[in-house]
């Protein structure tokens, strides 16, 4: 499955943003899919992942504030980020797997990453 990433930006904390990733093929409703991110000399993260039949995880540092969804009839998965803070700030990417292990341990497809910039 190729992957699509879009609705990065510039935001100010306290603000939202929400981040789109658009699949190709016909099986994507039979994935799961995650969104990391990447932080200037930072390892990559895992921030939220969403089983095939929308079972969500979220990392404790954006519980809470981020709601991972899915639309099967639209091939996307959607990343929505409130309350946002400096901290968030990153590069995001989304993910597919087979299983929800793939998709938080060593995803199957990548998209490219969309720039996520929070200012205090």
């Amino acid at each position: 499955v190729q992957l699509q990433a879009s609705g990065g930006g510039l935001v100010q904390a306290g603000g939202s943003l929400r981040l789109s990733c658009a699949a190709s093929g016909r099986t994507f409703s039979s994935y799961a899919m995650g969104w990391y991110r990447q932080a200037p000399g930072k390892q990559r993260e895992l921030v939220a992942a969403i089983t095939s039949g929308g079972s969500t995880y979220y990392a404790d540092s954006v519980k809470g504030r981020f709601t991972i969804s899915r639309d099967n009839a639209k091939n996307t998965v959607y990343l929505q980020m409130n309350s946002l803070k400096p901290e968030d700030t990153a590069v995001y990417y989304c993910a597919a797997g087979r299983t929800i292990v793939v998709v938080t341990t060593t995803p199957a497809s990548w998209g490219q990453g969309t720039q996520v910039t929070v200012s205090s």
